[in-house]
């Protein structure tokens, strides 16, 4: 039997704007950087110079419109009192670790639009970037099946 509070309107938007935040944050994240600050990769490294820099350009209003409307969505949560914590930061977390392990598996290892980074053995960055994905994931999912009741979640 379905719990009816595990599928109200509310917690589905709770859920969607942690999910929201989370992909979006890590996201931008990764943009600033792994793209900006270090020059590692661009998004779509296979086309190199310009396509590659406009590539980084869609992927940072991408990612920010994500985060502005997770964010709407946790003040409209605010505003009608139905926040709950925990299953807010469980949805944020399970949404970057989210980003994180399929940017590494997908974008990385199946499409190959670009690597972690170039000129070095991958192995070890590979590990580090999908292992803290998968760690996020996990805590995020933890916290989500810990405020699966409204009591617990307070």
């Amino acid at each position: 039997m379905t719990d009816p509070a595990a599928a109200s309107p509310d917690r589905r938007r709770l859920l969607l704007s942690g999910l929201l935040l989370g992909v979006g944050a890590m996201g931008a994240l990764d943009e600033i950087v792994f793209h900006q600050l270090l020059h590692w990769h661009h998004f779509y490294d296979r086309a190199g110079g310009d396509a590659a820099l406009v590539s980084d350009g869609l992927l940072h209003a991408t990612t920010w419109s994500v985060t502005v409307a997770g964010l709407a969505l946790l003040a409209d949560l605010r505003r009608r009192g139905t926040f709950a914590p925990r299953t807010w930061w469980g949805a944020v977390l399970t949404g970057a670790g989210a980003f994180q392990v399929f940017d590494g598996v997908v974008d990385h290892k199946v499409l190959r639009v670009h690597q972690v980074r170039y000129g070095v053995d991958l192995l070890g960055y590979d590990i580090a970037w999908i292992g803290a994905g998968v760690l996020l994931l996990a805590a995020g999912l933890a916290l989500l099946a810990r405020g699966r009741t409204p009591a617990a979640d307070r």
